[in-house]
Parts: C-alpha cells; structure tokens; sequence
C-alpha cells in the first residue's frame, strides 16, 4: 500500500462540498478534521438540485437511494404577476428543479447535508462552534489558530466555507477581490404552510424585477420562501441578521399577493440567510498547501441550477487527485484545477444566460432567444475518471 504524504487535512466548512470532500478523503486514507462555525450542520436553506455528473457522486458515496427518498416532489408550479394574478401554471416542470420526470433530484440543502453527514460521520473529527481566524503555513505544513483561541497543525488546508469563505480572505486577500455582484439580492427563510400548499410552488414576479418563490416542504408542513430584489452593491453587517431583515423586508414593502403575510413569518425564522447574487472569479484556487472547493472557490450563483452539483464534483475531484498522487499537494491541486476549470466557466457562463433567459421572460420576450449554454448539456460535461494530467474538460 502506497504511503500517503500529508496526510492531516483540515477542511473549513460542513456543507456540501465540506462534507462530499470529507467523505472522499477519508475513502482514500486521509485523516480529516472539519471545522464548522454553526454549532451544527446548518438548519433550512434552500432547495438544492444534484444534477448530471453529481448524481454519479451520490451513487459511489452509496447516498443515491436516500437522496431521490428525500426528494421534494414537486407536482408543478404557478407564476404570478406582482398582484398576485396567475399568469401561468405547468404539472410538467419547475423553474427550480426542471422537467418533474427527469433524472435530476431536487431537494432541501438540510436534508442533502444531513445524508452527507451521516456518509462522512466514521473516523472524521468535527469541530462544530468554531472557526478558522488565523493561517500561517511554511514548507512542511499549515498553522491554524480558532475562534475559540486553540492552535493545531495540519499538512493541508482546504477551504469550502463558501461565498464569504474566511480561508479565502485569510488566503487570498479581501472579498472585494474576488466576489462579483451580479446585480440582485436574496434571502430564504422557511415560514409555515398558510397558503395550503400541496407539493407545488408559487413564483411572483414583479415589473421591476423583485419578486421569487413559496414552495411546499416537509409533507407539506412547512413552506421555504426565496424573494429577491434588484440592487446595486449594498454596503451592511454580514453577521448582523436583524439589519439584514430590515433591509430585506424594506425592499420587498411594495409588493403584493401573499408576500407581506410571508414577510411577518420571517421576523421569528431562525434560518434566515441574505446575500448578494454573486459569482467567484479566480485565478487560482490554490497557495502553497491551501486550496478551496465549492463556492469558497468558483460560485456561480444559484441563477447556474448547478452550484451543489459544482461543489460535489469539485469535491470528488480534488480528494481523487490527492489520492492518486500519493497527497502530494503540489500535483494534486494542479491536478483539480486543470480538471475543474473550464467546467467551471462553463457553468458560471450557464448562470449569466439564466440570469438573461429570466429577464426577458418577465419582460414578455422570448427566453429562447438568448444564445449560450443550456443545462442538459452543461451539467453532464464533465468525468470522474482519472485521466492522465491533461485538461479533462469536455467542451
């Protein structure tokens, strides 16, 4: 058996990329810890669609059965202008999840990394209510200082703790760098089941551009509820949630049908998370021992459909790679970024097509008009094979 170099690999982050990457790394003999600042794997959130190559993940991690179980089973959806008059409703497909008889699997992000969890749970150490604040790495290894004020050394780092990733800005520089407004703002919060709804959505859409969703969840018991607006770059306290409501509910005060009932809800969620529509663009994803997965590294927003299924890929990737190069972190993160990276652009391409495709839908115009990559074609685009250490990328 093969003897692993570097083998202490810290990973920051316990969501889907941090949680696919422990699993994969233990696989191959890693001895992983993984440091998540929430006190446990994070409630709520949005529902997620693993997709294309992601599913062949799901199936090798042995999770694939459980995933398609916990599948939130849509029967269709509706549209609704800004008073809330149905413009349109299908049984065929959903904007969130696509075609209802397709092989996609569409399902809530608690209860994707509850299944992740229970995969990755043997021989890994979590450290939950903590967090990375401090980075120092030399030629034989990585120093990480805590929240909670202890200090330990691993061989490698690997960042998955997201959009505002603090691996990334301890790393790499200020967010500013690297985070790219996409010109609209969203928050999600789950609220209860008032509009009596049975496996089917509801899209608002206002004129002038805010507007989102209310889709069923839980057997029903429950609602998740995504609204958004146009804006600029806003300037607010990304760890103070009150304010961050305030602003939300604000910008979202002049709209109608259901939305100031499902705005009282959002006062009490504790789920609730706000941000920018945004993408991460980056040179590299890797210095010296440190690297970053998922959207820590290459976001493409949620307008792509396809940043789970970016993240677990990634993930599967790069724990491949390390494993085939004995860890040997220099050839093995070449290794993930030659691998991962045009089908990143292609995929941060497919949002800014959605995102375009979206717009001229509200607009009254043909959303097929708009020419670029379509998702049946992107989101199978990439292998899990191990190839020689050429671009892997089928584009």
């Amino acid at each position: 058996m093969t003897t692993l170099m570097n083998r202490r690999v810290l990973i920051s982050g316990a969501s889907v990329a941090g949680l696919t990457l422990a699993y994969w790394l233990r696989q191959h003999g890693f001895d992983v810890t993984v440091v998540e600042k929430a006190p446990a794997v994070r409630p709520g959130g949005q529902a997620l669609d693993v997709r294309g190559t992601a599913l062949d993940v799901a199936r090798r991690m042995g999770v694939l059965a459980d995933l398609r179980l916990a599948r939130t089973d849509m029967q269709g959806m509706s549209m609704v202008d800004g008073s809330g008059r149905e413009l349109h409703r299908t049984t065929h497909e959903t904007l969130s999840g696509g075609a209802l008889d397709g092989d996609d699997v569409e399902v809530l992000r608690d209860d994707l990394c509850d299944l992740l969890l229970d995969a990755a749970r043997d021989d890994v150490e979590y450290l939950f209510g903590d967090a990375v604040t401090s980075v120092i790495q030399d030629d034989d290894g990585v120093h990480v200082g805590f929240e909670t004020g202890s200090e330990r050394r691993f061989d490698l780092l690997v960042g998955a703790d997201g959009l505002r990733s603090a691996v990334r800005r301890l790393t790499f520089g200020p967010d500013a760098g690297f985070v790219h407004h996409l010109g609209s703002y969203v928050g999600v919060f789950t609220a209860p089941n008032t509009l009596d709804l049975d496996r089917w959505q509801v899209w608002i859409q206002a004129d002038d551009g805010s507007g989102g969703v209310v889709m069923s969840a839980r057997d029903n018991t429950e609602t998740r509820v995504y609204l958004g607006f146009p804006s600029e770059l806003i300037h607010y306290n990304y760890r103070d949630v009150d304010a961050q409501k305030h602003l939300f509910a604000g910008r979202l005060a002049h709209l109608g049908w259901e939305v100031p009932r499902l705005l009282t809800h959002m006062w009490d969620a504790p789920d609730f998370h706000f941000d920018a529509m945004s993408q991460v663009r980056m040179g590299t994803w890797t210095a010296g021992r440190i690297t970053l997965v998922g959207d820590a590294g290459y976001a493409g927003s949620p307008l792509s459909g396809q940043g789970t299924s970016v993240a677990m890929v990634g993930a599967y990737l790069l724990a491949a790679e390390l494993a085939a190069a004995g860890g040997d972190h220099r050839a093995a993160f070449d290794g993930y970024e030659r691998r991962m990276r045009g089908w990143v652009g292609q995929n941060q391409a497919l949002a800014l097509v959605n995102g375009a495709r979206l717009k001229a839908e509200g607009e009254g115009r043909d959303p097929s008009s708009i020419e670029g990559p379509v998702m049946d074609d992107v989101k199978h685009a990439i292998s899990l094979d191990v190839m020689p250490a050429t671009a892997r990328w089928r584009g």
